[in-house]
This record gives structure tokens, sequence and C-alpha cells, in this order.
């Protein structure tokens, strides 16, 4: 006999992917939710657009509210719900109600676990001071607004240069705040190589931006209980708003003391079918590690893309379903401005710790025909295995251009497709949007040529 309560640890992405999917397939199910802040299913992504005023409301971040899935989808959501423990042996958890300040244990015959990441945030000295925001939830959107709103800060030190890093230069270059950024490694941007880097550095540089590369935070100073300065290893950098962007990890202490078999990197460990080691135990999204389709290893990486369709195929396998979940290749875009930033597969320092012989390239193309107005610059770097010519990753930097054309390359790595096939592809051309050769291909054609 099918067993019929479903216990959702992450009223996010993962979280509620699963359980709208689980309600459709079974009726019967009693599904409970259990979300930590006041907000389910809305687009964390969206949370620096926000906070630059080209989303206007928070409103339109958020898919659905809790009520709307009780009320339409028979799933009991309590938001201001925290687990604090699971305990697998008896097939229930520890819950927190912050709102009355009571703890209670939840039994469950189904546990999906989709807690997702958490912003890195260093016990230093003054960490806990006013003003310095992680970007992970919502909520954390929302006081930075407010903080924005009452305070007018008119410079801010972003620590780390990582995608969050990147989106909130932005937003607060469009803020009219002038932005340092401290970064510990050689270049901004790690998922890149450092030579695509150094360019997203120039566009940043050209933005206004400052930054401090190879420098790590040593602590803060505050003046009222508000941060005032970012300390590091070399300087004192005054300030009046500090963000984090120093990486996420998978939101998995309160796993500590259970059966559930965690990674290196704290992510829970998975088959393809979104199953842990313990029977009736699923997790999905950022905080789940997955698999990388270039190099077959299991790896961790925290995107929205990712969370949504684990948490799918979770959703399906608890329904009764036998859904696998191939991977990924890695694939991720942002914007500064007016620069775009795409990647996918693997970087040289990944080919280099998996010994894969490996030739790269970079060229400088057009996002249009040449002679068509506004044609923009765009740089194009590719790995390819020297054997066999077998695409093995590819980074885009441009004005235009750069964030859908990664799809191309990201298709390819999924098809195994090797350079000679990417030269092969029937790609449009019309000059408003690309030259004859489209700069993918121009990039393959030279690569080729190495092997």
């Amino acid at each position: 006999m099918k067993k019929n309560k479903l216990v959702v640890i992450g009223g996010d992405a993962a979280g509620m992917s699963a359980a709208s999917k689980v309600r459709r397939e079974q009726p019967d199910f009693e599904i409970i939710v259990f979300e930590k802040s006041e907000y389910t299913s809305y687009s964390a992504c969206g949370i620096p657009y926000f906070i630059s005023g080209e989303v206007e409301t928070i409103e339109e971040l958020i898919v659905r509210s809790p009520s709307e899935f009780i009320k339409k989808y028979n799933i009991k959501v309590q938001t201001l719900h925290e687990v604090l423990e699971v305990d697998t042996d008896n097939n229930k958890v520890l819950v927190h109600n912050y709102a009355d300040k009571t703890q209670f244990w939840e039994p469950y015959d189904q546990l999906l676990i989709a807690t997702g990441g958490k912003a890195f945030c260093p016990t230093v000295e003054n960490h806990t001071s006013d003003g310095i925001f992680g970007i992970q939830t919502l909520t954390s959107g929302i006081k930075v607004d407010a903080f924005i709103s009452k305070h007018q800060p008119k410079k801010a030190v972003i620590i780390g240069g990582g995608y969050i890093g990147l989106e909130m230069a932005e937003a607060l270059i469009l803020k009219g705040i002038k932005v340092t950024i401290v970064n510990r490694s050689k270049e901004v941007m790690n998922s890149l190589d450092p030579d695509m880097g150094k360019k997203v550095h120039d566009a940043l540089q050209n933005l206004g931006v400052t930054i401090y590369n190879s420098e790590s935070l040593s602590y803060f100073e505050e003046k009222d209980g508000i941060v005032s300065a970012v300390v590091t290893d070399k300087k004192t950098i005054k300030t009046d708003l500090v963000i984090l962007g120093m990486g996420t990890s998978p939101n998995t202490s309160f796993l500590a003391n259970s059966k559930i078999k965690l990674s290196e990197r704290k992510a829970i460990k998975v088959n393809r079918y979104q199953q842990t080691n313990v029977k009736n135990v699923w997790a999905a999204g950022d905080c789940a590690e997955t698999r990388n389709l270039v190099s077959k290893k299991p790896f961790y990486i925290a995107l929205g893309t990712v969370a949504n369709k684990t948490g799918l195929v979770a959703g399906t396998n608890i329904a009764g379903g036998n859904l696998k979940f191939p991977g990924v290749v890695a694939t991720a875009v942002c914007k500064i401005c007016v620069y775009e930033i795409a990647r996918t597969g693997l970087l040289e320092s990944e080919c280099k710790e998996y010994k894969i012989d490996y030739v790269t390239t970079i060229i400088r193309s057009k996002t249009r025909a040449g002679y068509f107005p506004g044609a923009k610059d765009i740089f194009v770097k590719l790995l390819a295995e020297k054997k066999t010519g077998k695409l093995l990753g590819g980074q885009l930097i441009g004005e235009e251009g750069a964030a859908k054309r990664i799809d191309v390359l990201a298709t390819a790595l999924s098809s195994n497709l090797t350079l000679q096939n990417i030269i092969d592809l029937d790609l449009s051309y019309a000059p408003p949007f690309s030259p004859v050769w489209d700069p993918v291909q121009t990039a393959a054609r030279k690569l080729i040529g190495m092997i």
C-alpha cells in the first residue's frame, strides 16, 4: 500500500515544484510544507532587479503565495516554521514555530528536503552590524531595499566577485551608488577562466567599479551599530553598505545528526531519482548534489534551473513515477549593465584536474554583420578534447548576444558534439543578428585547426 503523507522542508523552487507534481499525480496524498521565511515559490534570481528598481514590487517575484497553495492545491504550507532536526529512525522531523515559539515533532511517510543554499557569512568582527547583507531569500532582498531607502548610501562594498556580487553591482550602480568589489581570487568570476575573468574585470572598470583582487576580508568596522568600513588584509575601505557575494553553501547543517549522507561540501548525496541513502527520503535543489554531464562526476551547483528540474524529478518519483535526472553542464549567465557573461561546461582548471588533454582558444568577433549598425564585440572561448575534438566547455562575453548564444554550446555539450559538429550546425543568419559565420562557429573553426 502506498505511503501517503509527504513532508517537504523548504517552500521555494525545488520544494514547491515537487509538492505540486505530487498533488497533480496523487490527489489523496497529505502534503505539508515547512518554510522558514514568510514566502513560498518566488524568484530569488529576480532580487537584484527588485533592488535596482527594474522590478517595481516584490509581489511580482512571487509565483504563488502560501494561501494559493492551500486553497487551490490542498497543499498545507506552514511559513515561519523551521525544521531543526530529522529523525530518520522514527520518520519524523522537529519543527520550530517562530510565530508562537513552540516546537513539535511531525511524522512523515515520505520526506523531501529542499532547503536550498545559504549565503556564506564569515564570523569576523562586527559581522552582525546593520548594513551587511547576504542575498539569498526574498526577505533579504526586502531588507536591502528598506536599508537603501532609509539610509541613502553613497558607497557600497561587495565582498566576492561571483554571480550574486556582479548582479548586485549592477543593481547598486543603477541606484547611483559607488561600488567597490573585494575579491580574494586572482580575477572576478572564478566560474570563468582567469583570462575571461580579466575581460569581465575590464568591463566592470568601464562602468566605474573599483576592484581589489587577491584580497581577503579581515573584519568590519561599525559606527552606531551600522557598518562603516571593510578591513581587508591590505587596506581599509570606507562604506555605507556591504553585500556578501562570497558564494553559496548547501543549507544542510540541521542534518548533522541524521543518517543522511552528505558530500565533502555538505550537499546531500542523491541518485539520479533524487533519492538519498535513506529509504523514503529525497532531496532536490540547492541543498543537493548533482552530476556533471561533461566530467561524469558528482558536483555541487546552485542554480534555479537545476532546482526546478530536480524538484520535478523528485515529485514525479515520490508520486510513484520513474523519472531520472540526467545531470547538467553547468550553464549560467549574468548581466552587468550592458555586458552579458555566459559559461557552460568545464574550465581549464577542471580539465587539468581530471587529466584531460585539451586545446583552447579565444576569438574576438562581432554580434552582427560587421557593416550593420550597432554591431558589438563578442569574445568566445572554447575548450575541446585534443584527441577527439569533442567540446568540453565554452565562455562568452559581449555587450549583446552572449547570453543566449551559450545555449548552442550547452546543447552541444549535452549531445556530446565535436567541433566539426558545431561548425556544421545550420544556425540562423541575418545581418541584424549575426555574421554569416556565427561567433561560436568561428571559434570552433579556429580551434579545430589546433587539433
